[in-house]
């Protein structure tokens, strides 16, 4: 026999899809986003970048391999939910500690299964990004269509996740010393520098110049992160203000704020790039790397031409920029996420680049 659905969305147009909770039994509404990525659910659940979204998981087995305490992208997941096509509550995979329905529920995110996730994410595809409402199977439709026409989707989203203080992760044999400004950091980036024999110093978003000054680095890092690039003023403001003192790298959100500090401009796209299967052209090698991304706006080509960055790669699918430099400043960036292992080792050398920098 079968079970009767107990969970819904509803979409702003009053479209549904009816399917069964897992995860925290709460009503949620958040921007609907999809990832093409067939694996990762757990770096995906736990990054930063996914605050006040919704995802939409393509590949239809979700959950299959638990959940494992090693591999988390944050301490905190602040993703707002999660959408599946069929969800696995009974892992099988020796190093899981807990499955993906109880860190779910641990951190009272909601998430929804047996709906048809093809159909939803053509409908994002089509008609763009925009808000949804997980809840209850019987809310009447123009009650939830009231409450979602009522929200609005917060502008705090870096503020939210970025670390309150600066934290520390040492290496056994330092040669550089990096600061990292958090704007939703993944811990993976902190990882990848640590192997790379530099110390990092975490700090918050919102950290002064002279803070920075203090703490003598080698270089600056500017971190990925959520929301919209416009909205987070104060770290535009710190790269304006030490821009070509040291060599400076930034990846995704990173990228996106060191090209409104020189004066470019940001849009947002109509559906996003999120997955780990993305073709990106190196304008300086000819070169193609498979690259995992995770944004949903993009820097203005046109608005890049009097800045003095130039275009160092470019998105194959729809010629967006995803990578910017200024030699003279030491300073680069680029859209997608080397420490993500696309490809798998395609964009590793962007660290190096870093580290070649400093020394």
């Amino acid at each position: 026999m079968l079970k009767e659905y107990d969970r819904k969305l509803v979409l702003e147009d009053g479209t549904e899809y009816y399917g069964y909770g897992f995860g925290a039994r709460v009503d949620a509404i958040n921007e609907v986003v999809f990832n093409t990525s067939m694996v990762g659910y757990q770096e995906i659940v736990s990054d930063p970048s996914y605050t006040y979204q919704m995802v939409v998981m393509t590949y239809p087995l979700i959950g299959n391999y638990g959940i494992t305490d090693e591999d988390y992208e944050t301490k905190q997941p602040t993703i707002g939910g999660l959408i599946v096509r069929e969800y696995n509550n009974r892992p099988s995979n020796f190093r899981y500690t807990k499955t993906l329905s109880e860190v779910l529920e641990e951190h009272n995110i909601p998430g929804i299964e047996g709906i048809d996730t093809r159909k939803l994410t053509r409908s994002i595809r089509d008609l763009g990004c925009r808000k949804i409402l997980i809840t209850d199977i019987d809310t009447k439709t123009e009650d939830a269509i009231e409450k979602i026409k009522k929200y609005e989707i917060p502008k705090d989203a870096v503020a939210k996740v970025s670390s309150k203080k600066k934290w520390y992760s040492r290496t056994a044999h330092p040669k550089y010393n990096v600061v990292a400004v958090d704007c939703g950091i993944k811990l993976n980036i902190v990882r990848s520098l640590n192997k790379r024999e530099c110390n990092v110093t975490v700090v918050p978003y919102n950290t002064t110049p002279e803070q920075i000054e203090s703490l003598k680095p080698d270089g600056v890092f500017f971190s990925n992160g959520p929301g919209d690039p416009e909205n987070v003023t104060e770290t535009i403001e710190l790269i304006k203000k030490i821009k070509g003192k040291y060599p400076i790298f930034g990846i995704c959100l990173g990228h996106q704020l060191i090209s409104l500090a020189y004066g470019a401009k940001t849009y947002k796209l109509k559906f996003g790039h999120r997955g780990g299967n993305h073709p990106v052209k190196n304008l300086k090698t000819g070169k193609i790397e498979i690259t995992s991304q995770n944004h949903g706006y993009a820097v203005d080509e046109e608005s890049l031409k009097k800045t003095g960055l130039k275009v160092t790669h470019i998105n194959i699918l729809d010629n967006t920029v995803e990578g910017v430099e200024n030699e003279k400043d030491r300073i680069f960036s680029v859209q997608y996420h080397p420490e993500s292992a696309p490809g798998p080792q395609d964009s590793g050398y962007l660290f190096d680049k870093f580290i070649d920098l400093m020394k």
